[in-house]
């Protein structure tokens, strides 16, 4: 069982060891994306973690759901904002991907984190504002706040600092994680600013300095999403600093080689 604790780092709140290989969007190679399905093949492919994305309903109940509209990961059109929970039951978002999946539903964001608990995973939640930061922030804060479990095995993150900030100031005890594409110059004061323990970082844009840079910083320095062992292998050990995890498509590319094993366990 997980611990009920609330671990810091460096005095900023953290989660409890968070997993070395984390399933982008759960098991999304081999399933539909943010779905309970991905999340339960994920854990059979070895994975102790997701990540996965929340959008809102018109209602402001939060989904698992990256985009802004159900185009692209449903049987359905049109955007979230024109539809409430109470609209939900029956969509598909599982035969756009397989017919093996036919019938899998637009799942709430505390069905998910119900399954994510059970499974034992700790996991990254990114929140997708699509322009309503703090409506967001409110809805999040709102799902986690009856969940004493959450505060050591959720991580919040988010490429808008505007809905980060609006959740630290709501729940200045959970864990976040900031969100860069390239990171700016500015990005340790970012995260200073907003008690952030770890920095998520583009694949293309990862490099050694960014590796000293977070040592010194005192933070976990994690990077998506990576498909192929190979561009991280330089990373994996490096003698300059640790490379907190790595989120990827695909767990098994990592966990059924070895010495990526010896590392994910490390």
């Amino acid at each position: 069982m997980l611990p009920d604790t609330a671990p810091l780092l460096n005095g900023r709140p953290d989660t409890v060891p968070f997993p070395r290989i984390i399933a982008h969007r759960g098991a999304r190679k081999v399933a539909p994306e943010n779905t309970l399905a991905a999340f339960r093949i994920a854990a059979q492919q070895g994975a102790l973690g997701a990540e996965f994305d929340v959008s809102l309903l018109g209602d402001g109940t939060p989904v698992l759901h990256h985009d802004a509209t159900l185009d692209r990961c449903s049987d359905r059109t049109g955007p979230l904002a024109e539809i409430g929970q109470a609209d939900i039951a029956g969509i598909d978002c599982g035969s756009w991907f397989s017919s093996n999946f036919a019938g899998e539903p637009l799942a709430t964001l505390d069905q998910g984190l119900d399954l994510l608990h059970d499974l034992e995973f700790v996991s990254n939640l990114e929140m997708k504002p699509h322009g309503a930061a703090k409506v967001m922030a409110r809805a999040v804060a709102a799902a986690l706040g009856h969940r004493p479990e959450a505060r050591a095995e959720i991580l919040i993150s988010s490429f808008d600092l505007n809905a980060l900030a609006a959740f630290r100031a709501l729940m200045p005890e959970q864990p976040i994680a900031v969100l860069y594409d390239n990171p700016p110059e500015d990005w340790p004061e970012a995260l200073a600013d907003l008690a952030a323990s770890s920095l998520h970082v583009w694949r293309e844009n990862m490099s050694e300095d960014l590796v000293r840079a977070a040592a010194r910083a005192g933070v976990h320095l994690r990077v998506y999403t990576v498909n192929d062992p190979a561009e991280m292998v330089t990373y994996r050990d490096h003698p300059a600093g640790e490379l907190g995890g790595i989120i990827t498509d695909h767990p098994p590319a990592f966990l059924d080689d070895p010495d990526w094993v010896r590392w994910a366990q490390g």
